[in-house]
């Protein structure tokens, strides 16, 4: 499985510990920046893990911002992209399971790595559950394309 990940400036340290985090895992990660703790625009980096995930070069996504609020509005600006910030272990597994997000956005001044790396876990090991989920999920991608 291919994993885009990206970081403003609040996820820096996050970023790197879940990118070798999922690395050591066996994942193939594809680092979409910051590379240096340094201030930047979190719709910039949204918006190229975004693209990856939306036209399939990657799986699925992880962006990390101050409280992945941001990122997960600017990366649901993106046609196909299901977003979702999560703080804690229910949410992270449910946005999989019912609503096949394929983003997982985590705030790096809201939890700890640790949490962080338990949440991504659940979140690239969770399949979506189909069924009757599916429907709504067709009516979410009505909603983008009208």
């Amino acid at each position: 499985m291919k994993i885009a990940i990206g970081c403003d400036h609040g996820g820096f340290d996050h970023k790197n510990a879940i990118k070798d985090h999922l690395t050591e895992r066996g994942f193939d990660v594809t680092d979409f920046g910051i590379y240096e703790n340094k201030s930047v625009d979190y719709p910039d980096i949204a918006l190229k893990v975004g693209t990856a995930v939306a036209n399939s070069t990657c799986d699925l996504g992880i962006l990390i911002c101050g409280t992945g609020i941001g990122m997960s509005l600017a990366a649901n600006k993106i046609k196909g992209i299901r977003a979702a910030a999560c703080s804690e272990h229910f949410s992270a597994k449910y946005t999989r399971l019912h609503n096949n997000s394929n983003i997982l956005c985590l705030g790096g001044r809201v939890i700890g790595v640790g949490t962080a790396l338990e949440l991504v876990d659940l979140f690239v090991d969770t399949p979506f559950e189909g069924g009757r989920h599916q429907r709504r999920i067709d009516k979410i991608s009505n909603i983008e394309n009208n």
